[in-house]
This record gives C-alpha cells, structure tokens and sequence, in this order.
C-alpha cells in the first residue's frame, strides 16, 4: 500500500482474490489494494478515530453515509446502519431467503473435534474456505438457498457439525496438526454422516444435489502451518490510535497474520481488527508499541505417567 505522509489510506477491508489475500483501502478519492504475501515488510503507523467501512450491497460497496465512528476495539468494522445493508450479514441473520443464485454446502475441518458446516454462493468458488482459514474442506451438496440453507440447519441439528467457530477456537490447533492422512480420513467420513442423514426420507430437501466425488482440499501448507504455528507469539486484541506495526508478514492463515518483529517474539493479527482505521507509511519504524497483547505458548508436551 502506498501511504502518503497526509491523509493516509483507510483500511476498508481484506478479502481473498487469486490466492492471495489482499488489504483493500481507500485515501477519499480513489480505492487501492496490495497482496499480503509471504516475506512482505510492512511499517504502519496507525490513526484514529476508527471508522465505519460501509455496507456490501447488490450494487457493490456503498461508503457509510455518515461517517460513524466505531468501537477502536474488536472486529466489528460497521455501525448499525451499515450492517443492517449489508448482503452478507442479511444473509447470515435469515433476511435473505431466496436470491435466485446456486449455493453450495460444505464441510470445513479445523481441528479434532472442530468440524463446520456452511454455506456459500457458487459464483464466489473456494473463496469462503479461504476467508475462514479452513485448514480441510469439502464440498457436500448444492442446489437453491432454501434447500442449502435447511440442509446445513440439519446438520446442524444432529451435531453433525456446528454452525459456528470461534477464531480463537482455531488458534490452538495450530500446534499439533495431525497428519495429511488423518485430516483427510476424518473429513471422509464426517461427508459420509452428512450425506447419509440428507438422504433419508424427509430429511434431504428438494432440489438438493449432493455432490459424493468432490474432492477433499488440504491448505495446510498453502497457509504455511505444514511445521505448526510458533512455540510462542503474542496475539493482537487490539489497536490504538498511535500504535504502530513494523515487521515481516508470514502467510496468511484465511484473515489473520503472523507478523515477525525485530523487538520480540512474532505477533499473531487478526485482520478485522485494522479495519475503519487510518494506516500512514512508518518507513522509520523500528517496533512495534500501542497493542493490547494477549501471550499464548505450545502447551507442554504431557510426560508419560510413572505410576
């Protein structure tokens, strides 16, 4: 992103485009995005106050007609008003029962035990897996809204799987992965519980197409976790105005990065969190300062009993 020394750029959002997450904002006049990538050197000084982004809606994204200021902690970018237009909120919250569009069921693994299911627009491909930092996915079914959307509150009704993960949820299992193999038998067999409960009498909705060969997608490595996550860092909760952010990004896991520091260990940042505030080039930066941290280390290794 190429800040100028004035105004800055506003952070608007980060979305998933061409494998690459990519920060998108906006300097009042004219709307940028850089890629996230591996290895990339970012030095930021952030301002406030921090400011509603606007709603997503059929015509595209509509800035917020007022300007509203937002909470400068947490990962609601949005006042009221803005998440009320929202498409994928209205979505989300049942406001939107039928669209016309093609939506596709999925399964998304995180963790032993930490199994998704959802729901995502056909036009939008894999891009939701990626928002999510699913670490393996599949495909289950497809068809209208209605019928993806009471097929994933079945399966949620029989525990198959859950609705919702929280991010923090997610973080531990970054340590200790089990093997491609195993990550990959687990997420098998739980398509084969989804897939015969929609196909009993009553249960499957009409017009639902399941999909029995669709592959099943690892992106373990392709969020660089093939070794875990680091035996220690500090997770961002927040950010202040003044605090800065100076160091060397490592992949993106779906919204969150691992950001290498020269003052101390790496910091782990969920991308939401940047969002409605003002970022200006810090090219003299040389740490990073103004962070709530919350400290998280590998649990150690449980030792054999003795007795």
């Amino acid at each position: 992103m190429h800040q100028d020394q004035g105004n800055g750029w506003t952070a608007t959002g980060l979305h998933w485009r061409d494998g690459a997450l990519r920060l998108t904002a906006t300097d009042g006049r004219e709307r940028h995005d850089r890629p996230l990538t591996d290895g990339l050197a970012v030095a930021w000084r952030i301002a406030g106050p921090r400011r509603c982004t606007g709603a997503h809606t059929e015509r595209g994204h509509r800035p917020c007609p007022h300007r509203a200021e937002v909470a400068p902690e947490g990962t609601t970018s949005q006042c009221p008003s803005c998440q009320n237009a929202d498409r994928g909120l209205q979505l989300a919250r049942d406001r939107i029962l039928d669209d016309g569009r093609d939506y596709r069921l999925y399964l998304a693994w995180f963790a032993p035990g930490l199994l998704k299911v959802g729901l995502t627009a056909e036009e939008r491909g894999t891009v939701r897996l990626l928002e999510q930092a699913a670490l393996t996915w599949t495909f289950v079914a497809r068809g209208p809204l209605p019928a993806v959307r009471r097929a994933e509150l079945a399966v949620a009704h029989a525990k198959l799987a859950r609705e919702r993960i929280p991010a923090a949820a997610k973080y531990p299992a970054w340590w200790s992965l089990p093997a491609p193999a195993q990550r990959h038998d687990a997420l098998t067999a739980a398509r084969t519980r989804v897939h015969r409960l929609l196909a009993e009498p009553g249960r499957g909705p009409e017009r639902l197409e399941l999909l029995a060969d669709h592959p099943v997608v690892d992106q373990v490595e392709l969020y660089g976790l093939g070794d875990g996550a680091p035996d220690h860092y500090q997770q961002v909760k927040a950010l202040t105005d003044g605090a800065r952010l100076a160091g060397r990004l490592r992949r993106p896991i779906g919204g969150h990065l691992f950001l290498d520091r020269p003052d101390g260990p790496p910091l782990l940042l969920d991308t939401r969190l940047l969002t409605g505030w003002t970022l200006h080039a810090a090219p003299d930066a040389d740490g990073c300062d103004g962070l709530a941290l919350l400290p998280r280390t590998r649990p150690a290794a449980e030792q054999d009993a003795l007795f």
